[in-house]
């Protein structure tokens, strides 16, 4: 048998929604293991979906909201089992989030706020760059 290539890592999507110079935060119901520690909006790509177009799908599908994405943040951070995260800067374009099947909560944080919430491990270290682009509004992370 030929020797199989590993596969491409598989993507899950973050939308971090920067508005008035908070970003919003879900907690998640479920499974048992994540249960009560907060994230950002999103989910996983669909074969052949653009990364931006499924932060853009989640967004609407998690919250009912309709975000634009503005930037790439960040590299990819590896979660469990051969996923990886990529989160997005979006900006909220039309609706007012509410919370549905993934979530119970939703949080507006600000810069001073982000340490508040029990963050999930993979969005846990990209707290530092997110607080800088909150500090610094519309300019972009260092």
């Amino acid at each position: 048998w030929p020797l199989m290539s590993t596969p491409p890592a598989r993507l899950v999507v973050g939308a971090v929604i920067v508005h008035a110079g908070r970003l919003l935060a879900g907690r998640r119901v479920g499974p048992e293991t994540l249960a009560g520690r907060w994230e950002f909006p999103g989910g996983k790509v669909e074969p052949g979906e653009h990364p931006e177009a499924a932060a853009v799908r989640e967004c609407a599908e998690e919250l009912g909201v309709v975000v634009a994405v503005v930037r790439r943040l960040g590299d990819d951070v590896p979660v469990l089992n051969g996923w990886h995260l990529r989160l997005f800067e979006t900006r909220l374009l039309d609706g007012e989030p509410q919370p549905r099947a993934d979530h119970d909560a939703l949080r507006w944080l600000g810069p001073d706020e982000l340490d508040e919430v029990d963050w999930l491990p993979a969005d846990r270290p990209l707290l530092p760059a997110l607080r800088e682009l909150l500090s610094n509004g519309d300019r972009p992370p260092r």
